[in-house]
């Protein structure tokens, strides 16, 4: 990294960064990690985060995809500071609200001379293409139009010959000074002049940018390497408009395991995704900050992988996002959800794990919100995403039916399976239920099933609880439940057992 771009930073106080989606899609992961560094800028370097929606393109912008870019920060927890939604000094922020404001620069280029019209058709554009890549040269623009008389250009307006507004690009070399990158220079020469509008009142993407972050005040934009050549563009526009730049910055790809550009076969998917599979928002911040930025190892202290939003914003350092693409590795996202699960205070974890909770039992089974916590409780350590509750502990809600031969333990008779559980049923009876804790119930099975075989007396007890064959233990289940549904489970198994007898 260059000295001067080392200083930029350094020198920038109050940064105003912003991320500008297109609606045009679901929000997805990419953009995620771009929306966090953005993020992390701001609120490290005392800034504004800014929320714009580049919303132009009128055939595949729609509001479904909007909703689910809003929805999807707040979820993150990426809430900005301006923008859609918030408002501020600078609106308005969906670029379909500014048209006035892109038509007025658009004309003011025109008029000065630095865009023309151009009316090459498609057909003419693409035989001029081919022509150029079998000489072996770079495909680009030839100019064709730039020199028409202000009569030509009259006669074909009033044709009414389509035609589309394009930039007069200086042959040069411009310079970019990126702040991950370092130096990077262009060629213009190989760029040539491009479209900057369809029409005037229908602008293209690098000029919309272009007049948007400069009203906007940004001050640094921090986008994905994928937009690195658009760069140049943008800084022709900037000059053109006798405007300065903001600081650029580029953040590494996101690489497949075999260090491929990322692609949805890996996980170049949509975040609604992500959540559906059970995955908690503050584990994918956290996943998300590791690629491409990694913290300052301290001497003599192993480097604490498992961080919270507000950690990493303390922890946070610009100049440790590196150049190199980072891997995507669905593993290592597993296990930074598992290790928030592990530890997410019971309120939040149990918060989060309704939505999964509601869709399988519906609000009726969850109306005891402290029978819910008792079971996420038990449960955080036994799964890697949310999306595996339901399935895990649908016996607490509801008790399965089973096959009474799943009660018997290795070559047990069906007679003793039954004087076990009706044993345990008495026992269970004359217990207070206020004595009903797993310590206590402990304390009284054990020393039977020690006499009589832990198998014989634990087997069935679980099974008869649970109607499964793998669950969580017979002590921890009857505490949750309590003793009445316990009572009431196990007469179940007994019926069971009694009406398998009668049908021998």
């Amino acid at each position: 990294m260059s000295a001067k771009t080392t200083n930029l930073i350094k020198e920038i106080k109050n940064p105003r960064v912003r991320m500008a989606p297109s609606p045009t899609g679901y929000f997805h992961i990419g953009s995620a990690r771009t929306a966090l560094f953005n993020y992390l800028v701001a609120k490290k370097y005392n800034g504004k985060f800014i929320l714009r929606i580049e919303d132009t393109d009128k055939e595949r912008s729609k509001p479904e995809y909007e909703a689910d870019i809003l929805d999807s920060l707040k979820w993150l927890g990426l809430l900005w500071d301006e923008g859609v939604e918030v408002g501020g000094s600078y609106g308005p922020y969906r670029q379909s609200e500014r048209l006035d404001v892109y038509e007025k620069y658009l004309r003011e280029l025109v008029e000065k001379g630095l865009a023309y019209y151009c009316f090459c058709s498609p057909e003419e554009l693409e035989a001029k293409k081919e022509e150029m890549m079998s000489r072996g040269e770079v495909p680009r623009y030839d100019g064709h139009c730039r020199n028409l008389t202000e009569e030509e250009v009259k006669k074909k307006m009033n044709d009414k010959n389509p035609f589309v507004i394009r930039l007069k690009m200086p042959e040069k070399i411009i310079t970019v000074f990126d702040l991950i990158r370092g130096k990077v220079d262009f060629d213009t020469k190989l760029i040539g002049d491009f479209i900057i509008a369809k029409d005037f009142r229908s602008p293209l993407y690098n000029f919309s940018v272009v007049i948007d972050d400069h009203e906007m005040q940004i001050t640094h934009v921090i986008r994905g390497e994928e937009h690195l050549s658009n760069t140049p563009k943008q800084i022709a526009l900037y000059e053109a408009l006798n405007w300065t730049p903001p600081i650029f910055a580029h953040l590494p790809l996101i690489l497949n395991p075999d260090r491929s550009k990322m692609s949805k076969r890996f996980g170049d998917v949509a975040l609604k995704d992500f959540r559906k599979k059970g995955y908690l928002p503050e584990a994918i911040v956290n996943f998300l900050v590791y690629l491409g930025w990694h913290p300052k190892e301290k001497a003599g202290e192993p480097i604490n992988e498992i961080l919270t939003l507000n950690e990493i914003i303390e922890q946070f350092d610009f100049f440790r996002i590196q150049k190199g693409g980072a891997v995507f590795n669905i593993e290592k996202l597993n296990w930074i959800n598992t290790e928030h699960i592990k530890t997410m205070p019971i309120d939040e974890l149990t918060s989060h794990a309704m939505p999964y909770l509601k869709e399988k039992f519906g609000d009726a089974l969850l109306n005891d919100i402290e029978f819910v916590k008792k079971i996420v409780e038990l449960h955080r350590t036994r799964i890697k995403t949310l999306a595996e509750l339901p399935e895990m502990t649908s016996y607490f809600f509801v008790l399965p039916d089973y096959d009474a031969e799943l009660l018997r333990w290795q070559d047990m008779s069906e007679e003793e399976v039954k004087n076990n559980l009706d044993f345990i049923y008495n026992l269970l009876s004359d217990l207070d239920n206020q004595l009903f804790t797993r310590q206590q119930l402990e304390a009284i099975i054990l020393p039977e099933a020690e006499k009589r075989g832990r198998g014989k007396i634990l087997w069935p007890l679980r099974v008869a609880l649970s109607g499964q064959k793998n669950s969580a233990g017979p002590f921890e289940i009857m505490e949750i439940i309590g003793k009445n549904e316990t009572l009431k489970r196990l007469a179940t198994a007994i019926k069971k057992l009694k009406e398998n007898q009668n049908n021998a």
